[in-house]
């Protein structure tokens, strides 16, 4: 049997180890809502729950809200308004920003996996944390908010120089 490399190798293979666990939940969690009957990718959810929680918001405020990269908003966003789950329309006091929001079918998908999908891919989540040491959301934002702080690379500089 082949050693799992990425595995052994601990901390300088943590971002291919976390890329791996988020593969795998992503795909148990596609299959959870396909079994509902949702024509939706599970990386589309938190586009929704932010403009559900948030209001509309421009494709700048969507990118901060759940984390990546404005170009992958945007192309998110124009699955979602292919969908018909999202709309798009000009601000009110600057036409040349442009609003996401919920459309009526995106709040009712929203509004229906609050009640059914979402509970279930949350209680299986915990489920598979619960046995874990130590408060893992508080350590998996500790890590996100060390990363905003101070890149790989400005650490591995600073190693360099102790």
């Amino acid at each position: 049997m082949v050693d799992d490399v990425v595995r052994t190798l601990g901390f300088l293979c943590m971002g291919s180890r976390f890329r791996r666990i988020g593969e795998r939940l992503q795909a148990d969690t596609q299959r959870i809502i396909e079994e509902y009957g949702i024509a939706l990718q599970a990386a589309q959810y938190p586009f929704l729950a932010a403009l559900d929680r948030a209001g509309p918001l421009t494709i700048g405020e969507l990118a901060q809200a759940v984390g990546i990269t404005q170009p992958g908003v945007t192309r998110t966003v124009s699955q979602l308004l292919e969908s018909g789950l999202v709309d798009m329309q000009a601000a009110p006091d600057d036409q040349r920003r442009r609003l996401i929001s919920l459309s009526r079918k995106g709040q009712e998908l929203v509004d229906y996996s609050k009640q059914s999908v979402w509970p279930r891919i949350s209680a299986a989540v915990a489920d598979l944390c619960g046995d874990l040491n130590g408060p893992i959301l508080a350590q998996l934002a500790a890590i996100e908010d060390g990363l905003a702080e101070a890149a790989l690379a400005r650490r591995a500089a600073n190693e360099e120089t102790t």
